[in-house]
Formats: structure tokens, C-alpha cells, sequence
């Protein structure tokens, strides 16, 4: 800092710019990778990029409120918690609102799952952000470098960070514990069956029968291993696969059913878009909730024998 208090020295505004620029930036590769969840995309962008901006220019500005031993400005860092947990509040009564305008439900876990992740991210930016500053502060103090190559340094520092946070908090998806394979969907009676397991009852209705037969899909859901059946047939997570599935395909008629005996879950549906490999990918590509991965070892891929 310069000589008089009032002024921030040019060092310190190359500090706090770059910190606030790279922290912001984090927040907006993050966001992109999420897209598909907001509830009010492009406006959830915007607003999820404005508070993203505001962690990370309070990440920023710590190392210079403890270099001028202004340590009640520290407090903010509470105000910025209270401000994180809002964000999740926000987002999950914003979700909850639109359950009713949906195909499907996402229901409660998944909601709760991507509020927390809008809230963790937050405090990603601001440790990037952070990180950053304090990495150009350390060259500042003990190098004689040029203003460019301690932004530069402290930017690649703060992505590096990025990195592993990202990687420290990456979810596993479907595709990590099951395996989806087409089925075949027959008709005997007035019961639908797929791959000869019984679905459902319709009931002798025959526009329901023709439907199936002429424009249904079904995927048959496989856990690659027996322990995995526990968190595919979790009601939570395969809500949350339904949801995604009528998401991307859209719905006109929709059955899933868990068949314990035979191990899988088997979702047939009559979809506005008839693609099976896009329900394929749609279901691998579903993340795994939070309320399923409570109990590691339901998880490890090293435990139980291959079905």
C-alpha cells in the first residue's frame, strides 16, 4: 500500500483487479457446465454470474484489509456465508415453484442437491479469488517482478485451484455404477411388459396399447454390480432420472417400475422425440444425488461381485 492510506497503491489495484477477474471467471466456467438446471436460463445466469462477481471480489479484498490491519472488514466473510446460503435458498424455492410446470418432478433430493451445488460453488470463487491475491501479495514481497508476470503468476496459481476444487468436488454420474440397454416392449393382454417383465396394466385400453407398440421406447437400467442396486433404486435418484429423461425427450405417456428380483429399473415411456440413444445418454449422464452417497461403500466399485 502507498504512503497515504486514503489512495490504493497501483500494486494492490493489479492485486484486486486481477483476483476479482479470475475469481468472477471460475464462477462463469462453472456456471456453464450447468446450464440445463437453471430454472430461468438465461436470467439464473445472469444472476448466478452477478453473485459469483461478489465472492470473488471479497475474496480479493482480504489480503489487502489484513495488510492494513483492518481486521474488522474480515467480518464480511460472515456477511458473504449469510449471502452464499441465501443464493441456496433462493435457488431451491425457485425450483420448488416450477415442480408443478415440469413433465416430471425433480423432487426434493435432486432439488436439494442442486441447491447446495450453487452455494459450494460460491465459495470455490472465493477461495480462487483469494488464492490469487495472496499468491501476486507473496511475489510482490519477495520477488522484484513486473506487475504483468505477478497477474499472470497469480492467475495461474488461482486456475490450477480451480482445477482441483473441480475435480475435488465432480459428481458421479449413472454411467459410473449402471449400464442401459434398449427393451422390447410387448403387449400380452392388457398388460405391457418389456423384455417379458411385467410394467404395468392398461387396462384392455387400446389407444394406450397402440401408443406403446408403435411410438414407445424402453430402457432397461442395470446395476454393474449387486451393492449398486441400493442407490439406482433410491426414490430420490430415480426421480431424478425420470426428470431428465422427459426433460430432454419430452413425454406424452410415462412408466417406471423397479423389479428387484430381476435387479434393474425399467423406464418405458412414449416421448415427443423418439431417440433411444438420446434416453440412453440422458440417463447415464444423470448425476448422482447426494442422498445416495451418504454411505461411501454403496458407491465402491471395488466391493461385490460383477453381475
Amino acid at each position: 500500500m502507498s504512503n497515504n492510506n486514503d489512495v490504493i497503491s497501483p500494486e494492490m489495484l493489479v492485486l484486486i483487479i486481477t483476483a476479482t477477474i479470475i475469481g468472477t471467471f471460475v464462477r462463469f466456467l462453472s456456471i456453464k457446465l450447468d446450464y440445463r438446471q437453471y430454472p430461468n436460463y438465461p436470467n439464473g445466469y445472469l444472476i448466478h454470474l452477478v453473485t459469483g462477481g461478489l465472492a470473488a471480489a471479497i475474496g480479493a479484498f482480504i489480503i489487502p484489509t489484513l495488510m492494513t490491519k483492518n481486521f474488522t472488514a474480515v467480518t464480511f466473510l460472515a456477511l458473504a456465508a449469510q449471502h452464499f446460503r441465501d443464493v441456496r435458498k433462493m435457488e431451491r424455492e425457485s425450483l420448488l415453484d416450477l415442480e408443478g410446470d415440469e413433465f416430471t418432478r425433480r423432487g426434493d433430493a435432486y432439488i436439494d442437491g442442486i441447491a447446495k451445488i450453487f452455494e459450494a460453488r460460491n465459495y470455490i470463487t472465493l477461495i480462487v479469488s483469494f488464492v490469487t491475491a495472496l499468491t501476486i501479495q507473496l511475489f510482490q514481497e519477495f520477488l522484484d517482478t513486473a506487475a504483468w508476470t505477478e497477474a499472470v503468476c497469480g492467475s495461474a496459481v488461482g486456475l490450477i485451484i480451480y482445477y482441483l476444487l473441480k475435480r475435488f468436488t465432480v459428481r458421479q454420474k449413472v454411467r459410473d455404477i449402471a449400464t442401459v440397454e434398449e427393451g422390447k416392449i410387448e403387449i400380452k393382454g392388457s398388460d405391457l411388459y418389456v423384455n417379458d417383465m411385467f410394467v404395468y396394466n392398461l387396462a384392455g385400453r387400446e389407444e394406450a396399447k397402440e401408443w406403446f407398440l408403435d411410438d414407445g421406447l424402453a430402457a432397461v437400467i442395470r446395476p454393474n454390480k449387486d451393492h449398486f442396486q441400493i442407490p439406482l433404486f433410491n426414490g430420490g435418484q430415480r426421480q431424478a432420472i425420470l426428470f431428465e429423461t422427459t426433460r430432454r425427450l419430452g413425454q406424452k405417456k410415462l412408466y417406471n417400475v423397479e423389479n428387484p428380483g430381476a435387479g434393474v429399473i425399467i423406464i418405458v415411456l412414449v416421448p415427443i422425440i423418439k431417440n433411444f440413444e438420446l434416453l440412453k445418454e440422458t440417463i447415464l449422464l444423470t448425476p448422482l444425488l447426494e442422498t445416495v452417497k451418504k454411505n461411501p461403500e454403496l458407491l465402491n466399485i471395488q466391493k461385490g461381485g460383477q453381475r
